[in-house]
């Protein structure tokens, strides 16, 4: 790797949302680059201000000229709160991103390079227009990119297809699988075979990723169709009738289920009651991020009737500490991988060999020595 980089000296903006995960992102930079002095850090001091009103300002404390500027947000992190009119307000995704733009109108075109990193992209779910509906994720990008962000780093995009909005950006989609069958083989390895693991995708949508999944671990595949009530309108969806398996027999198999997101988790808490009538040995749960919007009391029920075994996701976006000591919650740390990707990328250097997941996950199978039989 380089010594020195054409970019500028290394900085890190990490807004209040992202505060847990940044620090880690800059304690594994400071390991990889082997810096000895305790009180260094690359992250830069800011203030996030918000008036009685609701309205806010961010300022930088110290000046970011010809720097590498990456800024880390979290635009899930509903834990954040502020007092407005007397009450406490919890900020939404539309607030974190908000005080994105708010960084870079404070940077103000002065650093040598802005790249963005926010792992759960901005309004990804509403990455295709119906009728009269608004773009919203399409029309973030653009306004990211006229603000005079470099690259945009986020993980496991509801829809990739959105880069398409900013085709003269660099846009990087990147997914956990590596770090999340890694977990999954620490936990389960002993206790799993080829002959007894089937990977199933909850919808259509998700069947590319478990393909991955299920082509990289040499297992079977199977998937879930949702059958929708299209003359009503619920939550601003047509209200699931009935989940419908296509696919292999289940019985005595080891069910991962995968997807990029839970967000209530309806979907797939109705998927693992129709799973375990077909008397399967566990099921498990892998997804990118679960926002658990309606809590995680029916998870829990779950766990308790012997239906979930473990449910793995990643610390890309914000998890209640309640929630991480749930006995069928195992988180999986991406800081490491990210920081990889900062110093890569701040090095000027290719991150291809990073995200060439398929290659280390044979290696890892190998020395795991998933049984075949």
């Amino acid at each position: 790797m380089k010594a020195t980089s054409y970019h500028g000296e290394l900085c890190l903006i990490v807004l209040k949302s992202a505060r847990e995960l940044g620090k880690l992102v800059d304690d594994w930079i400071k390991n990889l680059r082997n810096v000895q002095e305790p009180e260094m850090t690359y992250i830069l001091p800011i203030e996030e201000v918000r008036f009685s009103n609701g309205e806010g300002k961010l300022k930088l404390d110290e000046s970011v000229r010809g720097k590498d500027v990456y800024i880390i947000v979290d635009v899930g992190n509903y834990s954040i709160t502020y007092p407005m009119f007397g009450f406490e307000n919890h900020m939404s995704p539309d607030e974190h991103y908000q005080d994105v733009k708010r960084v870079l109108s404070a940077i103000g075109g002065k650093a040598n390079r802005v790249t963005v990193i926010m792992p759960l992209l901005y309004a990804s779910r509403q990455h295709k227009r119906k009728g009269r509906e608004s773009l919203d994720c399409a029309l973030a990008l653009n306004e990211l990119e006229n603000l005079g962000v470099d690259t945009i780093i986020s993980f496991d995009v509801h829809d990739p297809t959105i880069y398409n909005a900013i085709p003269n950006s660099s846009f990087e989609n990147i997914f956990p699988t590596y770090s999340m069958l890694k977990s999954y083989i620490a936990h389960e390895g002993n206790n799993i075979s080829k002959s007894n693991m089937v990977v199933i995708s909850p919808d259509t949508g998700a069947m590319d990723r478990a393909i991955y999944y299920a082509n990289v671990l040499g297992v079977d595949v199977g998937m879930f169709y949702k059958r929708r009530d299209h003359t009503r309108i619920e939550n601003g969806k047509n209200p699931i009738i009935q989940h419908e398996y296509i696919g292999g027999p289940l019985e005595g198999k080891r069910v991962l289920i995968v997807d990029d997101m839970i967000a209530s988790g309806e979907s797939i808490i109705d998927i693992i009651n129709v799973i375990t009538t077909q008397k399967i040995e566990a099921a498990y749960v892998a997804c990118t991020y679960a926002l658990f919007t309606e809590g995680v009391a029916k998870f829990d029920r779950l766990y308790e009737e012997g239906k979930l075994k473990k449910l793995y996701t990643t610390n890309l976006s914000y998890i209640p500490a309640e929630i991480k000591h749930k006995p069928w919650f195992v988180e999986v740390d991406l800081s490491k991988f990210i920081a990889k990707i900062i110093n890569t990328l701040s090095h000027d250097e290719s991150i291809s060999p990073l995200l060439d997941a398929t290659t280390r996950i044979r290696r890892l199978l190998k020395s795991a020595s998933l049984k075949n039989e």
